[in-house]
């Protein structure tokens, strides 16, 4: 039987305990989980370099051989189809989330002709509203944020 292989995309500047919710609960779903690190987020021009992001979540799941923690620059699509991916996990706090993940689910369906399928998992009410830029926000004003950033 071929091994079922989910993507869990974002940027993940910086991963928060509700990326590591979405990532625990996702696990169970499937043989392998790979969380792909943007690289090229045009959006936002300043985050923290790629590979210094990898780094902290692979270190989170270094005792996990199931989970594999990679970069990638462009679409989501390709970085599925070169890991063998046919679900890409995507986390949704809002309604405003639940749209643009709609969106952006229809139109991967449609360029990869229905290969890719995207799963929508819903936030856990206490984490609701945890946000990597919330957690930026209070950083940069001086706030402790380890209650937002998941422990090994």
């Amino acid at each position: 039987m071929k091994e079922k292989t989910g993507l869990f995309v974002g940027t993940f500047d910086p991963f928060t305990t509700g990326h590591d919710s979405i990532v625990r609960r996702a696990l169970p779903l499937f043989d392998r989980l790979v969380i792909g690190v943007v690289g090229d987020n045009v959006q936002k021009p300043h985050i923290t370099p790629a590979e210094q992001r990898r780094q902290v979540i692979a270190n989170l799941y270094a005792e996990e051989p199931r989970i594999e923690v990679t970069t990638y620059f462009g679409l989501a699509v390709d970085l599925a189809r070169r890991v063998g991916a046919r679900f890409i996990v995507k986390g949704v706090r809002s309604a405003k989330d639940f749209e643009y993940e709609r969106e952006q689910a229809d139109i991967n369906r449609l360029i990869t002709g229905g290969e890719v399928e995207t799963i929508l998992l819903y936030a856990e009410p206490q984490l609701a509203s945890v946000s990597s830029s919330m957690v930026r926000e209070l950083k940069h004003f001086g706030l402790d944020v380890t209650p937002f950033l998941p422990k090994k």
